[in-house]
C-alpha cells in the first residue's frame, strides 16, 4: 500500500443532517484513523445541506484530529468579507483542520434564484476568493471603491490562509484553478481517463501561469468495499440504470467511474490513480443508491480504514 496517500471521507448517512447524526458519523471516521471528513453545500432540493460551516462547526467540538472540510462552498452566492469571517472562526473552532473546497455552482436554477447572472459566475467567483484571500493576509478589503475598507477578524489559524482546493468542470475552470496555482478537486462522476487530461488542462495553465504546479492531487470518488461478489455485481448494476450519463462519456460503464469490489480490487484500482495521475488525496463518497444498510457502509469504510487509514503524512 502507497503509504502517503490521504483517505478522507463524507458521511454515509444523510437521512438525518442532526448534530449527533453527523458528529457520531465523524468521530467513527476518526476513530478508524481517516484524514478529514467532508459536507457538500447545495440549496433547495429535500436534502440540502446549506451551510457546510455551520454543521462543521458541531463536528469540531467532538473531534480532535480529523480535517473539517467542505467539497464545494460555493463563493458565487457569498459576501466576501462574511465568507471570510465564518471560515476563519471555524478554523479557530476546530484548531486549525479546516481544508476549504470551494465552487462556483453548476445549477442554472440555483444561481437564478440568488440572482447571480450566470454568464458572470466565474468572475464573482475569482472575485470573492480574492477578497477572502487577501483579508486573510490581514490587508484591508472592501467590497468596491465606494465601500469602507476593513480588517477582517478574527484570523485563521493556519497561516497564510487554510488550505483551498477548486472544484472544477470543464476547461475554463480547471484553466481558472491551474492559474491561480491551487489545487483542483475532481468530481466523483469523470473516469480516469477524463482526469488524467483534466489535470493536465490544469497543470499547463498552471505552468503558463508561471505558478508551482500543486503537489496535492484529489479527488472524490463513490466507493465501496464488500467481499460479496454478488453484492458488488448488483450495486453495479442498479447504478449503471440510475446514473445521471450526461457527465459520463460514450461507451463508459461504471467502473470508470466507481470504485467498487473486494478490498483487494479496490486497493489494487486505487494504486491506478496513484499511477496515472498521482493521486494524494482521496476522498470516499457513498453510493446514492438506496437499499444499502448501515452496517454495510460501515463495514465499507472499516475496510478501506483498514487499507489506508491513518496512513498519510501531511503534505505542504
Amino acid at each position: 500500500m502507497k503509504t502517503d496517500l490521504h483517505i478522507g471521507i463524507t458521511p454515509w448517512d444523510f437521512n438525518s443532517i442532526t448534530a449527533d447524526n453527523l458528529c457520531e458519523q465523524a468521530v467513527y471516521a476518526e476513530q478508524l484513523g481517516y484524514d478529514s471528513f467532508w459536507l457538500p453545500e447545495n440549496h433547495f432540493g429535500k436534502q440540502a445541506l446549506p451551510e457546510p460551516l455551520m454543521l462543521l462547526a458541531s463536528v469540531a467540538g467532538v473531534t480532535e484530529k480529523i480535517k473539517l472540510a467542505t467539497t464545494s462552498y460555493l463563493l458565487t452566492i457569498k459576501n466576501p468579507l462574511q465568507a471570510a469571517e465564518q471560515v476563519s472562526v471555524l478554523d479557530q473552532l476546530s484548531n486549525g483542520r479546516v481544508i476549504l473546497g470551494v465552487g462556483r455552482g453548476f445549477a442554472p436554477d440555483m444561481l437564478k434564484a440568488f440572482n447571480i447572472p450566470i454568464e458572470e459566475k466565474r468572475k464573482i467567483f475569482a472575485w470573492t476568493l480574492g477578497i477572502m484571500r487577501d483579508a486573510w493576509a490581514g490587508e484591508q478589503v472592501s467590497l468596491d471603491s465606494t465601500n469602507e475598507a476593513v480588517y477582517v477578524y478574527p484570523q485563521p489559524i493556519q497561516k497564510p490562509e487554510p488550505p483551498i482546493w477548486i472544484a472544477a468542470f470543464g476547461p475554463k475552470a480547471l484553466a481558472q484553478a491551474g492559474k491561480l496555482g491551487l489545487p483542483y478537486l475532481a468530481s466523483p462522476m469523470e473516469s480516469l481517463s477524463k482526469l488524467e487530461s483534466n489535470f493536465l488542462i490544469h497543470q499547463e495553465a498552471a505552468m503558463s501561469a508561471g505558478v508551482e504546479v500543486p503537489k496535492i492531487v484529489p479527488i472524490m470518488r463513490s466507493l465501496f468495499i464488500s467481499e460479496d461478489s454478488k453484492e458488488i455485481k448488483k450495486l453495479k448494476e442498479t447504478l449503471s440504470n440510475q446514473t445521471d450519463n450526461s457527465y459520463q462519456n460514450k461507451g463508459e460503464t461504471v467502473d470508470d467511474w466507481a470504485i467498487l469490489g473486494s478490498a483487494n480490487e479496490v486497493a489494487d484500482k486505487i494504486e491506478l490513480f496513484v499511477e496515472r495521475i498521482g493521486l494524494t488525496h482521496l476522498i470516499a463518497t457513498r453510493l446514492r443508491i438506496p437499499g444499502i444498510t448501515k452496517k454495510s457502509f460501515r463495514e465499507s469504510i472499516t475496510h478501506l480504514a483498514q487499507l489506508y487509514g491513518n496512513a498519510g503524512k501531511e503534505l505542504s
